[in-house]
C-alpha cells in the first residue's frame, strides 16, 4: 500500500476524532463533575430511602390496586392527591385518583376508564386541575381540565383534548404537565422513534385546541451519554434552590426491566448525572420517577420521591410503587 494511500485513513481517524471532542463540548456528558449545586442536593435528598423520614415500599390504595407509576400532588387544603395506573381484570390501564392525609394510606376517589395510564396532575392557576395521561388504543397524550377539585375527584371535566400524533405513527405518550401560563399548557412526554424505541418530546396544547409537539433532542443525547441504548422514558420536573430540574429515567438495555436507571437532568447546562435510588432491601432497577414538594404530614417542607421498582431486580418486599419523602432543611 502506497503511503498516500495509509495517510487517508489516519486523516479521516483525525477528522473523526476532532469531531468527538467537539461534540462532547457541545453537549451534556457523562462524567464525574456533578452538574449543578442544585442537581446535587437533588441527588443528595432523592438518593437514599433509607435516610428518609417516611416512607413507603408496594403501595396500594383501599380496594388493593397497585398504585403504579403514582404521582404526587398537594392541594391546598393539604391534603395529598395520587394519580396512578393499575392493570385490572380485563387486562386493560386504569387510570385513577387517590386521596390520603398521610401519605401512606389512600383512598380511590375515581377510575379514569380503561386504556389510561401514565397520568400526571397539576394545578390549574386560574382555579382547579389539569390531568394529562396516555390513552390507547392508538397510543396518544390525552388532556382533560377541571373546575375544581370536586369536579377532578369525580372526573366531571369540563375541557377535553385527545392530541394528533405527530412525531410517531406508533405511539406518543407518558405525559407530564411542566407549566400552565393563561391558556397554554406545557407538557413533555416521550415517542417511539422509528417505532423501535421512546424518545423525548415536548409539547404546548393552546386553548385545549392547538397542539404542537417537537423532538427533545438535548435531553435524549444526556442521557444517551450514559449509555441509555433501550427507552428514555417518564420524567418529572422541579424547581429546587431556584434552579429547574427533570428526573427522568433511561433504559440501558432495550427490553431489560431491571437496567432501568434514574438521572437528574439541568436542562440550563443540557447535562445529566446519575441519581442512583438506594432502597431498604438494595433494589437495583428504579423506573418512573417523580419527585414533588410539598408539606410532609409532621408539617416540613420536603421532597417527595415516588418511583417504580420492576420486579426484575427487586429486592423482597420491593417490587412495586415506592414513595419516600425528606425535609428540605437536611
Amino acid at each position: 500500500m502506497s503511503p498516500s494511500r495509509r495517510a487517508l485513513p489516519l486523516s479521516a481517524a483525525a477528522v473523526l476524532a476532532l469531531a468527538l471532542i467537539v461534540a462532547l463540548l457541545q453537549v451534556g456528558r457523562a462524567d464525574a463533575a456533578p452538574v449543578s449545586a442544585a442537581a446535587g442536593r437533588l441527588a443528595e435528598l432523592a438518593g437514599d430511602a433509607r435516610e428518609a423520614d417516611g416512607y413507603a415500599y408496594a403501595l396500594r390504595d383501599d380496594t388493593g390496586r397497585t398504585m403504579d407509576a403514582a404521582e404526587i400532588r398537594q392541594a391546598e387544603d393539604g391534603t395529598y392527591l395520587a394519580v396512578y395506573h393499575s392493570v385490572l381484570g380485563d387486562d386493560r390501564f386504569h387510570a385513577a385518583v387517590a386521596t390520603s392525609t398521610d401519605l401512606r394510606t389512600w383512598t380511590r376517589r375515581h377510575d379514569f376508564g380503561p386504556g389510561t395510564h401514565q397520568a400526571t396532575l397539576a394545578k390549574d392557576p386560574s382555579g382547579g386541575w389539569v390531568l394529562a395521561f396516555e390513552r390507547d388504543p392508538r397510543n396518544h397524550i390525552a388532556v382533560r381540565g377541571y373546575a375544581s377539585l370536586d369536579a377532578l375527584l369525580t372526573g366531571n371535566a369540563d375541557r377535553s383534548f385527545d392530541a394528533p400524533r405527530t412525531l410517531s405513527r406508533c405511539a406518543e405518550g407518558t405525559p407530564a404537565i411542566t407549566a400552565i401560563r393563561g391558556t397554554t399548557i406545557e407538557l413533555t412526554g416521550h415517542y417511539r422513534s422509528g417505532c423501535d424505541v421512546d424518545r423525548q418530546l415536548r409539547a404546548t396544547l393552546k386553548d385545549f385546541t392547538t397542539w404542537h409537539a417537537e423532538p427533545d433532542l438535548a435531553l435524549d443525547t444526556a442521557l444517551r451519554s450514559w449509555g441509555s441504548g433501550g427507552n428514555i422514558g417518564d420524567r418529572s420536573p422541579v424547581m429546587l434552590d431556584g434552579r429547574d430540574l427533570v428526573v427522568i429515567e433511561g433504559q440501558r438495555l432495550r427490553d431489560d426491566f431491571a437496567s432501568w436507571r434514574t438521572y437528574v437532568y439541568d436542562p440550563a447546562r443540557r447535562r445529566a448525572d446519575l441519581l442512583t435510588v438506594r432502597t431498604h432491601g438494595g433494589s437495583t432497577a428504579v423506573a418512573n420517577p417523580s419527585v414533588s414538594l410539598l408539606t410532609a404530614p409532621d408539617g416540613a417542607p420536603s421532597l417527595l420521591v415516588s418511583a417504580f421498582i420492576p420486579q426484575e431486580g427487586a429486592a423482597d418486599g420491593e417490587a412495586g410503587q415506592l414513595l419516600f419523602w425528606r425535609s428540605l432543611s437536611d
